[in-house]
């Protein structure tokens, strides 16, 4: 008996041991799975539709934009089940709190973050600034107005939080200086299970955001949950730095950079980053071994520089 309670006793603490490991990976790959699902249905149902831009109406008393990007929209190509304006996003399982990728909290997130500009507060308000370079007599700007944010809910169980631009401009790869705020058409924060927690970006909520109005280009890059290191001169460097990290990581491109700014409140509480390494390379006649991107995270423009150095700007990597 002896031997018996000492061989059970032993078999429970492996496995307290060993079950929240085993379960954790569990999970892992079970929102993994959902998370492509998901995006491919998007990818597959916002391609049907004519255009991402002109829904709603938008002025300084009406504001239906999203709600109707929504409902005369997305409805029509995507099977949803319940629809909610931006006073209700918890009706549709939005949750309240939010654990960011890096370990920050966003509290009272149905609430504090329910228009475009609270979410993201530079995509708010005039910007513009004149050219450099090859384009130095070119002036970069734009205008845009805040909208209310919507939400619905999927025949999967998915919660799916939308922000919307309706003005949104095609996307053309300057080869200055371009911002990515008139670039957003929409954006959309899925949580894979509702409210029911972790409700942790990186697992259970992550981002798609869908740029060009017409021929739409949808991205959902998974950010690792911590930089690769405080910044690289280089791009050689932050690609090295990446795959470092992990070796399945790499650089995000220019439209999946836009994307990781849009949802700059995801990934951290604060935009302190300055400027993220693109894993894109252009010509150009800044020097002889050509060009690449980066995208600041403080104010959306997306810039180019010497691809033998320049800039010291941060490494944040992706998972597709």
């Amino acid at each position: 008996m002896a031997e018996i309670l000492l061989s059970l006793t032993i078999i429970g603490v492996v496995a307290a041991i060993t079950l929240p490991s085993l379960t954790g990976n569990i999970n892992e790959r079970t929102w993994n799975t959902q998370r492509k699902a998901l995006y491919a249905r998007f990818s597959q149902a916002i391609a049907l539709m004519p255009s991402l831009n002109g829904y709603g109406t938008l002025d300084d008393t009406n504001d239906t934009a999203a709600e109707t990007f929504v409902t005369e929209g997305l409805a029509k190509v995507l099977k949803i089940n319940n629809i909610c304006d931006a006073d209700h996003l918890t009706d549709c399982g939005i949750p309240d709190k939010i654990t960011t990728m890096e370990g920050g909290l966003l509290d009272s997130f149905t609430s504090n973050y329910r228009t475009l500009a609270t979410f993201n507060k530079m995509f708010n308000g005039s910007f513009s600034h004149s050219g450099w370079g090859s384009a130095a007599d070119t002036v970069y700007s734009y205008n845009q107005k805040d909208t209310k944010a919507a939400a619905f809910e999927t025949q999967n169980g998915e919660s799916i939080l939308v922000y919307y631009n309706p003005n949104c401009q095609p996307v053309i790869y300057d080869t200055g200086w371009s911002y990515t705020q008139p670039k957003m058409c929409a954006n959309f924060v899925y949580d894979l299970n509702g409210s029911k927690g972790p409700n942790t970006v990186g697992k259970d909520i992550g981002f798609i955001t869908a740029l060009n109005p017409s021929d739409p280009i949808v991205v959902a890059p998974m950010p690792l949950n911590r930089r690769a290191n405080t910044s690289a001169q280089n791009l050689h460097s932050a690609i090295g730095l990446c795959k470092a990290q992990d070796p399945e990581s790499r650089l995000p491109n220019r439209d999946e950079a836009m994307s990781m700014f849009t949802n700059i409140s995801l990934l951290k509480a604060s935009t302190t980053d300055t400027q993220i390494w693109h894993g894109i390379i252009l010509t150009s006649s800044k020097n002889s071994q050509g060009a690449q991107w980066n995208q600041s995270m403080s104010t959306g423009h997306q810039i180019s520089d010497s691809l033998s150095g320049g800039g010291n700007y941060y490494v944040h990597c992706i998972k597709r």
